[in-house]
């Protein structure tokens, strides 16, 4: 009994004790963020530094690596000034990562970004060949000194392509030309036939003047008939 007691009292205390540890050595998320800033401009990262210090200080607590193009790459790429929080969300993830939990990410395997329609493929072909996407970790570690941000550099500007549903009107399976109105027939009656013709054909085909002209032909014959015979 005085065994488990024992241990369970060690344990108790060891639990306590990494605890207490954790709260008071950490160093709260915007310290964090300051330091990540200064290692950032020591490796010479200054417009990505700029970058950051556009947006609001609250849009990054902590928790967070980022992905930084060097001056030279970000010089040759156009960012108007409304799409640098998309730049900073497609450049970062949202976890603190040093290089070696990246390294053994494996090949085809995706990495959440802080833009939530962007995944990173992993192309992993060791410390010197590891892609996110079609950019490559050319300087890790370079944010290490706080607990909750992380860096790396990387060679390029991330190359973003995402996909969105397009929007379609179903086709007619045989098109109306364009020049002809919609509700217009496709055809024409040919212009040697009067307008409305057709109309008026009887269920024999015959025409009303055609009907007419036999009547008065029989009628005016059985009239002879009847004068001869008086």
């Amino acid at each position: 009994m005085d065994t488990y007691v024992k241990l369970y009292l060690s344990t108790l205390i060891m639990a306590l004790s990494l605890i207490i540890s954790s709260v008071f050595a950490s160093p709260s998320a915007n310290n964090d963020i300051v330091v990540a800033i200064q290692e950032m401009e020591r490796a010479n990262y200054f417009t990505f530094v700029m970058l950051i210090n556009m947006v609001p200080p609250s849009m990054f607590q902590g928790n967070i690596t980022f992905l930084m193009p060097s001056d030279r790459s970000l010089s040759r790429t156009k960012i108007p000034q409304n799409s640098v929080i998309d730049l900073l969300l497609n450049h970062s993830i949202p976890s603190p990562l040093l290089f070696d939990h990246l390294i053994h990410l494996p090949t085809n395997s995706t990495l959440p970004t802080s833009n939530p329609d962007l995944m990173l493929k992993v192309s992993n072909s060791g410390r010197r060949g590891l892609f996110l996407g079609n950019v490559r970790i050319v300087s890790p570690n370079i944010c290490t000194h706080g607990y909750l941000v992380r860096c790396h550099g990387i060679d390029d500007v991330l190359s973003v392509d995402i996909e969105k549903p397009e929007i379609t009107c179903p086709r007619v399976s045989s098109p109306i030309p364009a020049t002809t109105p919609l509700l217009a027939p496709t055809s024409q009656a040919p212009a040697s036939n009067p307008p409305h013709a057709d109309a008026y054909e009887t269920s024999g085909g015959r025409r009303p003047h055609i009907e007419l002209t036999l009547t008065c032909i029989v009628f005016m014959w059985v009239l002879f008939i009847v004068k001869s015979c008086v």
